[in-house]
């Protein structure tokens, strides 16, 4: 009777040693997609500033024109917001093409880690 009860123990213990690493698997899975959706949101957001500050430029660039026959001081002041229109959209798009280039594997880091599980699990005489 002892050999079965320790044999259930040994079972009991097996599992719940089982469920502990599908447990910290599926946690780093979930950081990971955490991680993905947080670099989406980064690119949306620097690719809807990059648009917005290029279209505002191309918008004042149209002022400007129009404005070529109206009062000195006025070129001024929008060649000047022409200007950090111009420059906010360039860094909004430098940073935006950075965010896009550094791609990540998805799930690089449960790959790894279930993979040295499994070569943790081989029997080599």
């Amino acid at each position: 009777m002892s050999d079965s009860t320790g044999l259930m123990e040994s079972l009991k213990r097996m599992v719940d040693t089982l469920l502990a690493i599908i447990r910290t698997r599926l946690e780093l899975l979930s950081a990971e997609i955490e991680e993905e959706r947080v670099r989406v949101g980064q690119l949306l957001l620097y690719g809807a500033l990059a648009f917005f500050f290029f279209a505002m430029s191309v918008l004042l660039l149209t002022f400007l024109v129009v404005a070529v026959f109206w009062d000195k001081h006025l070129l001024l002041v929008l060649s000047g917001l022409i200007a950090m229109f111009l420059m906010a959209g360039a860094v909004a798009w430098s940073a935006f093409r950075k965010l896009s280039r550094n791609r990540l594997v998805l799930f690089s880091s449960s790959l790894d880690a279930l993979a040295e599980d499994r070569d943790g699990l081989d029997i080599r005489p």
